[in-house]
């Protein structure tokens, strides 16, 4: 008696040694640890890469939040400013705990976001999910910027320190030790409320804004059929509309990072009572001083991050990404 074919099969030979290439020539789809730790190194390299390589414009955008008096004739007077009175090399200050604290930034922030987009789906179901997809698109977001923000702290603080005081310290090492050995550890953290306030709106917009973008643009564009480079392009744009977004929304908690960590707190002042005072002198104009540099520094770092985060993501073969866009 003849052996049944399998299950699989087509019943032909020819087509199921055809459904057999074809199968073979397909990449492996990857999940769990494999596919997430693939995210999640997209993400540190994206935003390590654009953080460091815009760490000239964050010490001109630091230096007119923190002295606006000395530092008032923009962006460009800035940049004139900080390299006559102390030289080209004072654009560098805060590279190093710029480009760490955001490597760990940015695995926690695009890793996770991916993470509990998938959890939404998994608890809501895809359907729903989808026709929801701006409240998973905000809570995916902004959960992922909470553990993101918990490893970036420290290192922003160093970095303030650096920029807004020179003579502190020679560099990340030396920075982040001499606040922890004489301001205690907790010193790290006497910014992650604003740090939250700061990143956690920032990051929410960033995320939506690019998605809607990328959405809107890829129903005119083929995506299945679109070039890499065409791809990287729509990543590119949305990422620059998104990054507008998000530095709007986050200024007035960036200006008020930049103070808290500016210098160290008086005796006995919490920081609850700093950050009611340093809002109150800063007033709501205030509040958006800096605003033309960061717009700038944001939106273009926002675009390659998110073109440089596609095009690892391809080249890693993390092709398993959660997508619930229509």
């Amino acid at each position: 008696m003849a052996a049944a074919p399998p299950p699989t099969s087509t019943g032909s030979v020819k087509l199921d040694a055809a459904k057999q290439a074809v199968l073979a020539s397909e990449p492996e789809k990857l999940s769990g640890f494999a596919l997430y730790s693939r995210f999640a190194l997209a993400g540190a390299v994206c935003c390590s890469v654009t953080h460091g390589g815009l760490t000239p414009v964050d010490v001109v955008k630091t230096r007119i939040q923190l002295d606006p008096v000395t530092y008032n004739n923009g962006m460009i007077g800035g940049f004139r400013k900080v390299i006559a009175n102390e030289g080209a090399g004072a654009l560098l200050t805060g590279f190093g705990p710029t480009a760490a604290g955001y490597f760990l930034q940015g695995a926690f922030k695009f890793g996770g976001y991916e993470f509990f987009k998938q959890q939404c789906i998994n608890t809501f179901g895809y359907e729903a999910a989808s026709n929801n997809r701006i409240a998973v698109y905000l809570a995916s977001s902004a959960a992922a910027e909470f553990f993101a923000d918990i490893a970036l702290c420290p290192l922003e603080a160093t970095r303030i320190r650096l920029v807004s005081q020179p003579e502190f310290a020679n560099g990340l090492i030396s920075g982040f030790s001499k606040i922890a050995s004489q301001e205690g550890i907790g010193a790290f953290y006497s910014g992650f409320g604003p740090i939250l306030f700061k990143q956690v709106p920032y990051t929410m917009a960033k995320f939506v804004v690019y998605e809607k973008v990328a959405e809107a643009a890829f129903q005119h564009i083929d995506k299945s059929a679109a070039s890499p480079g065409t791809i990287t392009a729509v990543n590119l744009g949305s990422g620059l509309i998104a990054g507008f977004a998000a530095a709007f929304v986050s200024q007035p908690a960036d200006t008020m990072l930049s103070k808290i960590n500016k210098t160290k707190g008086l005796p006995g002042e919490g920081t609850t009572s700093r950050l009611i005072k340093i809002a109150k002198e800063l007033g709501l104009k205030g509040s958006y001083t800096g605003i033309g540099a960061r717009l700038f520094m944001v939106g273009t770092l926002t675009a390659g991050q998110f073109a440089i985060y596609g095009d690892i993501k391809r080249v890693l073969g993390a092709t398993g990404g959660v997508e619930i866009a229509k």
